[in-house]
């Protein structure tokens, strides 16, 4: 799965039609319980056969749902909309022929739209608030009265009725707006996490391939040994004056190079493979700012502590990419110098990056954290998603670190671990 794949995938904007269906059983049972209440409990006088031809109607519907398609599918935008609708209609009707506004359950009409707003792209859960207004307008004109006790009557005075029908239209809307930015930040959250863990795993894969490259040299030397001894045996055997000569002559040369290869490859592999289970702090900050050290910008390292007192830090696929991460931004932005501060003791380690660039914009930095928020926006270089930050700052966490972001003579991020959360066991 690659990044793309993960960002704005449609399906995570889909309602499922087993959740639809659930939740219409419900409303039916819902519905029904409150006509019995009323209708023989408290004794009103109530529209019976209409009441029931409403909700009939609804549980008819929602078992040809259940028996017709999968409980599994997903309903596009446009299906989703065309049955919240009839939801909202029958609703409607249901409270129309009960009192309109006047019925104490009059609220529950917000309820389609706000399942269509936690669920469905933003312009049909507007579609949906705009019919569910002509619906609370309808309601406020109903000609039949409240269900109540024989020979009485509950007088609603139009301003009343007035402010009813405000109370549940400003409902309605701040409902489906609320329930609409929680489900998005929710899916951007979720979707930047699952990015998360794909740029981690590929920076273990990265790691691993030491390893890979030390058993496939392993691996190949002996077969590779016997080559380029049988070669040898056959030049032996030749003149120089053989046609075949020429062609020993180069397996040999060719095994030899291949044997020197295989030779780097381990001794790279082995080296690595020992430097990165158990590394200095000053080794950490050296691999993740070498790579970022030729486009023009000075990045200076100061160490403020004893190298003496060096911790040695695990060699975390996470730290790596999130300080580089982080690095990187700084050169991004920075006018001509990056400074990169490590000091240490016995109980902390920590790791400030600053820049000499304009800073992080005050709406930014009291957003730094959540995902899909551009670094520094007005700069001509702001752009993108703004996830790497988010990444940086996730693996950086799971690593045991905290950060913290502020403005000094440019951007400043402040990286702080536990020192024994940065150590190595011996």
């Amino acid at each position: 799965m690659t990044l793309d794949t993960i960002i704005g995938r449609p399906e995570s904007r889909k309602l499922r039609l087993e959740t639809l269906i659930r939740l219409r059983w419900l409303a039916v049972a819902g519905q029904a319980v409150s006509v019995v209440v009323v209708a023989w409990v408290l004794q009103f006088s109530l529209p019976l056969i209409a009441c029931a031809g409403l909700i009939l109607l609804l549980a008819a519907v929602n078992a040809w749902l259940n028996l017709t398609y999968p409980s599994t599918l997903r309903l596009e935008p446009s299906a989703a909309l065309a049955l919240l609708t009839f939801d909202l209609f029958q609703l409607a009707a249901l409270l129309y022929v009960t009192g309109g506004l006047t019925n104490p359950f009059a609220p529950l009409i917000s309820v389609p739209v706000i399942i269509s707003s936690a669920s469905q792209p933003l312009r049909y859960s507007l579609a949906l608030v705009m019919v569910a207004i002509l619906c609370i307008t309808a309601l406020a004109f109903s000609p039949f009265a409240l269900p109540w006790y024989p020979g009485a009557s509950v007088p609603f005075e139009p301003m009343l009725l007035a402010g009813m029908w405000f109370a549940i239209v400003c409902t309605t809307s701040f409902a489906a707006f609320y329930a609409y930015r929680v489900s998005v930040e929710a899916s951007q959250l979720g979707e930047a996490l699952a990015a998360t863990e794909l740029v981690l795993q590929r920076e273990m894969h990265l790691s691993e391939l030491d390893g890979l490259a030390a058993a496939a040299a392993h691996e190949l030397g002996t077969p590779l040994a016997t080559i380029a001894l049988v070669a040898k045996e056959m030049s032996r055997e030749l003149s120089a004056n053989d046609r075949f000569f020429d062609d020993v002559q180069l397996l040999i040369s060719q095994s030899g190079r291949c044997r020197d290869i295989m030779k780097r490859l381990t001794t790279l592999s082995t080296g690595t493979e020992e430097h990165m289970r158990r590394m200095p702090l000053s080794s950490l900050i050296e691999e993740v700012s070498a790579p970022h050290r030729e486009f023009g910008i000075k990045i200076n390292v100061v160490e403020e502590s004893a190298r003496a007192d060096e911790p040695m830090g695990r060699r975390n696929a996470g730290i790596v990419y999130g300080l580089g991460n982080l690095i990187e931004n700084a050169v991004d932005y920075a006018r001509s110098e990056v400074a990169i501060r490590v000091r240490h003791n016995k109980d902390i380690v920590q790791i400030v990056i600053e820049d000499d660039g304009e800073g992080f914009a005050p709406d930014i930095l009291q957003r730094i954290g959540e995902p899909y928020v551009t670094r520094r926006t007005g700069h001509p270089k702001a752009g993108g998603l703004g996830l790497g930050l988010f990444i940086a700052k996730t693996l950086l966490e799971r690593s045991g670190a905290e950060l913290a972001f502020e403005n000094k003579s440019g951007a400043c991020v402040t990286i702080t671990w536990k020192r024994s959360d940065m150590e190595v066991a011996t």
